[in-house]
């Protein structure tokens, strides 16, 4: 019988750490008596919204940009993503004294768009509805002689997302489960490669928008399903199908998905912000959704969730926060 040995181990998770350490932040972990309450259980939320880039995406993104050879540095990056990829490759080319050069959608949040090219990446955008941004980025890429870092497909950067799990469990100790937002993958699966290592018994649960739940029905399928471009605030999550890379772990590690829909997504972001003070973007609030609708079930007693972003611009904040169910 032949094993194929996953892309990640919890040796890549923390050899990321120790390269990330004095250039990502450690965010903090908050807890609120409130949320408990309505939970029902011990909440404990890991704030990427208070990373470098303002998400979690620059773990990922440093640790695979921190490994290119001089020559590859010499010639540039390019990556593909709606907005948190690209700010965190953006600031990662910055701090390595190279260039990035972008692929977003046209539609992205305009707040990301201004912050990415203020990181000083050039910026190159596509029609999220008819165009193949992985394609357009690839055949950039081989044009300019540049190194593509995917959003969530390369071992290094699961590795380097897997890091926000490695510390809240540091801080935490064991945690009866890991509630974590699923877009391409690449959290879900850096997060529950290091949970299972340090706690086997640890429940892994990602959490999807409803009208993007192409991982949800991948695992209850067995294979990777394609779903139609999601129309849904969580433009973070706005994936049609899971990575091969991420569902070869996320198929073996991740126990359940819960949905939410957008009205949830919205209330849970007014939630953070009056009773946490703390913003949380679409895509960041949709596990703090699912904790309180009641959807991650059966209820565990200790809850690691990661925030994972807070790239909201105040208009769009006040606009989505407005909106009432």
């Amino acid at each position: 019988m032949t094993t194929t040995a996953p892309p990640v181990t919890a040796a890549d998770i923390r050899d990321a750490a120790a390269r990330l350490k004095g250039v990502a932040h450690r965010t903090p972990v908050l807890r609120s008596r409130t949320l408990d309450g309505l939970v029902g259980a011990e909440v404990f939320l890991k704030c990427e919204n208070l990373q470098r880039v303002g998400a979690f995406k620059f773990r990922g993104a440093y640790n695979a940009a921190s490994r290119l050879t001089p020559e590859q540095l010499a010639r540039g990056i390019a990556a593909y993503s709606s907005g948190n990829h690209a700010q965190a490759v953006a600031l990662a080319a910055r701090e390595l004294g190279t260039t990035a050069v972008i692929v977003m959608p046209e539609d992205a949040p305009p707040s990301k768009v201004a912050a990415t090219a203020g990181y000083g990446a050039e910026i190159v955008t596509y029609d999220r509805y008819s165009g193949d941004r992985a394609a357009i980025a690839e055949d950039l890429a081989a044009e300019r002689g540049l190194t593509l870092i995917p959003p969530y497909e390369h071992p290094h950067v699961i590795a380097g997302q897997g890091t926000a799990a490695l510390e809240l469990l540091e801080e935490t100790g064991e945690l009866d489960a890991l509630v974590a937002p699923v877009g391409g993958g690449g959290l879900i699966a850096g997060s529950a490669t290091v949970a299972r290592d340090l706690y086997p018994g640890i429940r892994i649960i990602g959490v999807e928008p409803e009208a993007g739940d192409d991982t949800k029905r991948s695992l209850e399928e067995g294979r990777r399903v394609t779903v139609p471009v999601p129309r849904t605030i969580a433009d973070g999550q706005a994936i049609t199908t899971p990575g091969e890379l991420t569902f070869s772990v996320n198929r073996r590690l991740v126990d359940a998905v819960a949905l939410v829909s957008d009205d949830e997504i919205r209330a849970a972001m007014r939630f953070a912000f009056e009773r946490l003070k703390t913003v949380v973007e679409p895509s960041g609030a949709t596990p703090l959704a699912a904790l309180l609708t009641g959807r991650v079930t059966p209820l565990p007693r200790r809850i690691g969730v990661i925030v994972s972003g807070g790239n909201v611009d105040a208009e769009r904040f006040a606009l989505l926060c407005g909106q009432r169910d």
